[in-house]
């Protein structure tokens, strides 16, 4: 056979393989459909050596989007990460069930400060991560970036979902 016959053989399955490699391509990432689901905000850490780091959250202040939380993302931005905000302060248990990423937990009082934070969480697992206080809201973030932010209980938290006392 020559090659331009076997080229002409081939085509239709270049044609279908690229086709299908499109079709693959245009499936929403997990995080575009967090877009889609949450609202996105932007809060401020304040540590304890005078810095103020900014991150772009989404926020999950339904129980739905509570429930649904970071679950099949595989990848987040340094600065991205999700608020979780309650109807009141309550004491928390979480785990990651369908969470492929590890995170850091900040688990955050109503006047804003962190009174726990949680690092370098296990993916997918059903072990209770647990608030130990009433709080008002959870911030989840890649992990390793509390360590490396300095971001420890006492730190605030600026946000409207907190009021400073």
């Amino acid at each position: 056979m020559t090659p331009i016959a076997m080229l002409r053989r081939l085509t239709p399955l270049l044609v279908l393989l690229c086709a299908a490699s499109v079709a693959a391509d245009s499936k929403p990432s997990p995080t575009a459909e967090l877009d889609k689901e949450f609202g996105r905000s932007s809060l401020q850490i304040a540590t304890a050596d005078s810095k103020l780091h900014t991150f772009r959250v989404w926020v999950a202040d339904s129980e739905s989007r509570r429930q649904r939380g970071l679950m099949f993302v595989k990848q987040m931005d340094d600065d991205a990460g999700m608020l979780f905000i309650y109807p009141q302060a309550q004491s928390i248990a979480m785990w990651m069930k369908n969470t492929f990423i590890p995170l850091d937990m900040l688990f955050v009082a109503a006047d804003g400060r962190v009174v726990r934070v949680t690092a370098n969480t296990t993916p997918q697992s059903l072990d209770t991560i647990e608030s130990g206080q009433a709080v008002l809201g959870v911030v989840e973030l890649n992990a390793g970036v509390a360590a490396k932010l300095q971001i420890r209980a006492g730190a605030q938290i600026i946000h409207p979902a907190f009021l400073p006392r």
